[in-house]
């Protein structure tokens, strides 16, 4: 589990930085070249998708648990706004459901 949410959390870091580094661009007036590794990042954070072992969908639903509570920190440390109560709550039940998600007994179809 700590291997797969370690992933998920790389993965939410990479996409992450893929989408900032534009916002920078757009909102901040920062210099264009920033979509080039911004482009590097988002290729980086599909590569980074496709390791997962489990079904595509499922990895998709489970990783959007992880990348709420990574944006979360990343408001934390990166836009220097401390989270609220609401930040962190809403942060753990999405970290929750991702766990029943990936965590969830399997059974093979018949």
């Amino acid at each position: 589990m700590i291997k797969t949410f370690a992933l998920f959390a790389l993965t939410a870091v990479a996409e992450i930085v893929g989408c900032y580094l534009p916002y920078l661009w757009l909102k901040q007036g920062k210099s264009a070249l920033l979509l080039i590794p911004a482009a590097a990042s988002l290729a980086l954070f599909a590569w980074l998708l496709s390791l997962h072992p489990t079904a595509a969908g499922r990895v998709y639903a489970a990783y959007g648990g992880v990348y709420i509570g990574t944006a979360i920190i990343w408001l934390w440390l990166v836009d220097g706004i401390r989270p609220t109560a609401w930040d962190l709550v809403g942060s753990a039940v999405a970290v929750v459901g991702m766990a029943i998600i990936m965590l969830a007994p399997r059974t093979s179809p018949l």
